[in-house]
């Protein structure tokens, strides 16, 4: 069974379950994607599924990758990826997948490209703290002494300076489904999923262990008054 997705982020909202209840959730469109392709252990070494997912102009898609969507019907695909599955007979090329693997409560690993920051200094990049404002303080905002003295003579590897800041590949582990609505092939995520407005996110069910919390405020009021009421028998 397969178990991931793509699909892009629309933005984050609020969703007030109960009374005094508050969730942060991140909304995220996803799919219908098609089996572009299968990719088979004997053929290619490895047993995957090629997804396709989105629109864009046909002029912008070369004559190469026309001829390949062509052989699912397909005219036009804005995203490309190959998802690794066991079975790969359940499914043949053309096959749309809906949302309907996922359900509330189970927990999801989402991969994105982080919003670009550009060039950014050392205060904003590594949280430094800056220099002193009193008067007579040179270094505001600078980076101080990143030199070695007369041995080794130069800047280590790994320095943490000012550069290129986001535009990177980020993937956010166990976040939780609070709801599903498969008529708009929405998904609502409990907290924040990286990337921009329309950006473009990978969604698989996770393998990892999930610690699941368990509220038992009631049970630990019940053992006080039976323990207030054991020590006032003990009393008289």
């Amino acid at each position: 069974m397969i178990n991931t997705m793509l699909g892009t982020k629309l933005g984050m909202t609020q969703v007030f379950p109960g009374i005094g209840e508050v969730i942060p959730v991140t909304v995220l469109k996803v799919g219908p994607c098609v089996v572009v392709q299968k990719k088979s252990l004997a053929n290619d070494g490895y047993n995957a599924l090629q997804l396709g997912y989105g629109q864009k102009r046909e002029k912008l898609i070369n004559k190469a990758m026309q001829g390949h969507l062509k052989k699912v019907n397909l005219t036009s695909t804005k995203y490309l990826r190959e998802v690794k599955i066991d079975n790969i007979d359940e499914y043949q090329p053309g096959d749309k997948l809906g949302i309907n693997m996922f359900k509330k409560g189970d927990y999801v690993d989402i991969k994105g490209i982080s919003k670009g920051k550009g060039m950014a200094g050392v205060i904003k990049r590594h949280h430094f703290k800056g220099g002193k404002n009193s008067h007579g303080c040179d270094n505001k905002r600078g980076p101080g002494s990143v030199g070695a003295s007369s041995y080794p003579s130069r800047v280590f590897k790994g320095m943490r300076m000012a550069g290129h800041m986001g535009c990177d590949m980020v993937k956010v582990l166990k976040l939780e489904i609070v709801e599903v609505r498969e008529n708009e092939n929405l998904l609502l995520v409990k907290g924040a999923v990286p990337g921009p407005r329309n950006g473009f996110v990978v969604i698989s069910k996770t393998n990892r262990f999930v610690k699941v919390k368990i509220e038992k405020k009631a049970e630990v009021k019940d053992n006080k008054e039976t323990k207030k009421e054991s020590k006032k028998k003990e009393k008289s």
